[in-house]
């Protein structure tokens, strides 16, 4: 039974109430919520559905339904189906409570009529996403899931900010384009921007997401850094500013994925990675560009999210994912490998896996745009992605060498949940029409020619190649036993050091400071009683310094 006009975020949230006082057992009923809740949406949900909810002089939109939103309430319902089959093993109520809050949430601010509705399932995205990291119990997962938990609040602050400032501007708070053209908008970018992993404010994501649950970070590829590409596509669609950073985001994570020991870190650049093909799309803003950059998130969710799974198999039978220690797997874990090869495939865009029908719309939304450098951006970053996340992953993961080590096969519900996103990334690849029929924007785009086709495998082809011949010469990078710093180096390492430094001058200065108002209140002339020190000599000599002390600044002012 379908019932019309209700909020995605209830159901889950009911679900994650009832999970607190129900038996452990009753967590396979949990698959049944994104079940139906996705059904109901799609036979209920109409374009320009609202409910609105009164607070003092605001009315809040709890639902506004459009093509947009719809599109990343079917992608999150299914992510919210794939992530619970995943977890089912997992008898810890923390983390089902917290999976369930947390993709309510996401669906919560995906229809979002209003900026203030949108920081409330903002702030309830971090507080609830943060228990994730923070279930793992380990004492790196608490210090990472503190810093995590910083940046978000941060996030939040600001786009409170923002908004509040918007509405004193305006007079509106509605979640529409704003374009950057006033401070609260400035403030809004930079919100978004820190959950979307804007380069110099990304190091959260590549801190926090290896450190949390092997389930846990499935939940969390899925939504906070979507929910950030959702709210850039309908507030700054065209900003030209977002092609470059996009751009940026696709290359420079690059470097760092290729030297990382850690796998589930590897493919947390690769997230920053693909989370810039999507920001370059919204950038350009053309009905193209932002069908392509919608599109893409939509399958990066399935594909990073599988290949998350195949890493979190691998954690949870191996106890690791550092490539030095892996290799050989794939004898006894021979469908994990090939769920992982799938998800490898689709993230490098080979034909027929789904990241091709989405990637090169908005690589060919870039040149129609006249931005020919960084189209080549982009053509590098997609050779470097099916270098780190294409090969090195699945390579160093299961086939590399022989580790001697004989895990067993995931369990039966991990491997359930992989079959799902691989069944979806093969035939999105292969009938891209049903994801394109979804789209937000008026699409006519063809992704199967010649000339995408051949270009593609061309680049793959000569990316293969030279990974192969790099290993061969000893000039890949090797999977080294390190922990590699990038921006955070300046809140781990430099901010400390230089704290723990100013706080060595201040005790030196405090010491020689004090050592010399004795040595002068010593020094003072007075009339000594006797051989000792009295409490009456002490008074004086304080009175002493005191007279000093005013005439100097008697002095001071007569000048």
């Amino acid at each position: 039974m379908w019932i019309a006009q209700l909020p995605p975020f209830i159901p889950f949230f009911i679900a994650a109430f009832l999970v607190t006082i129900l038996p452990s057992k009753s967590r396979y009923a949990m698959l049944l919520v994104p079940i139906w809740g996705g059904l109901n949406l799609f036979f209920t949900g109409q374009e320009g559905s609202w409910i609105t909810y009164s607070v003092m002089e605001f009315e809040l939109q709890l639902m506004k339904v459009d093509r947009l939103s719809l599109m990343f309430g079917y992608l999150f319902h299914i992510a919210a189906l794939i992530a619970l089959t995943y977890s089912l093993h997992v008898k810890d109520k923390l983390q089902q409570v917290a999976g369930m809050l947390y993709a309510g949430s996401a669906l919560g601010a995906a229809f979002a009529g209003d900026l203030l509705t949108l920081f409330i399932f903002w702030e309830l995205l971090a507080l609830t996403s943060v228990w994730l990291i923070w279930a793992r119990r380990t004492e790196k997962a608490t210090k990472a899931g503190m810093r995590y938990l910083i940046f978000q609040v941060l996030s939040g602050v600001l786009l409170l900010a923002g908004t509040l400032a918007h509405y004193h501007q305006t007079g509106s708070l509605a979640f529409e384009y704003i374009g950057l053209e006033s401070t609260a908008s400035w403030l809004i970018f930079i919100a978004l921007g820190i959950k979307c992993g804007f380069p110099f404010l990304h190091t959260w994501l590549t801190d926090a997401y290896p450190e949390a649950t092997p389930t846990g970070t499935v939940f969390l590829s899925a939504f906070t850094t979507k929910i950030a590409i959702f709210a850039l596509a309908r507030m700054f669609p065209g900003t030209e500013l977002l092609v470059y950073i996009g751009a940026a985001m696709t290359c420079f994570p690059i470097f760092y994925a290729v030297i990382e020991n850690d796998l589930r870190k590897v493919l947390a650049y690769s997230l920053i990675n693909q989370l810039g093909f999507m920001v370059c799309g919204i950038g350009i803003g053309t009905a193209l560009a932002l069908n392509g950059a919608v599109a893409h998130a939509f399958n990066d969710v399935i594909f990073k999210g599988l290949l998350f799974m195949t890493m979190g198999a691998v954690l949870h039978r191996v106890g690791h994912v550092n490539g030095s220690n892996l290799g050989g797997l794939y004898k006894t874990m021979p469908k994990t490998t090939v769920f992982c090869i799938v998800g490898a495939a689709s993230i490098s865009a080979f034909p027929l896996f789904s990241g091709f029908v989405s990637k090169s719309m908005v690589m060919a939304a870039m040149i129609e745009a006249g931005h020919d450098y960084l189209w080549l951006m982009l053509l590098f970053a997609s050779a470097g992605v099916f270098h780190h996340a294409g090969i090195k992953i699945p390579f160093f993961a299961f086939f590399a060498h022989d580790s001697g080590l004989r895990p067993k096969e995931a369990p039966t519900n991990m491997l359930a949940a992989m079959f799902i996103a691989s069944v979806l990334c093969i035939f999105i690849g292969s009938y891209p029409d049903l994801m394109y029929s979804l789209l937000p924007w008026e699409n006519s785009y063809v992704p199967y020619d010649i000339t995408h086709t051949l270009t593609q495998l061309q680049l793959l082809f000569f990316s293969a190649l030279a990974f192969v011949w790099l290993n061969k010469k000893g000039l890949y990078p090797p999977e080294l036993r390190s922990v590699n710093l990038d921006m955070e180096w300046f809140y781990r390492k430099l901010l400390p050091q230089t704290a723990f430094k100013v706080r060595q001058l201040a005790s030196r200065t405090n010491g020689a400071v004090q050592a010399g108002f004795v040595t002068v209140v010593s020094n003072l002339p007075v009339i000594k009683e006797s051989s000792t020190y009295s409490a009456a000599n002490l008074t004086k000599r304080m009175a002493g310094v005191l007279a000093i002390l005013l005439l100097v600044t008697y002095l001071g002012k007569s000048i």
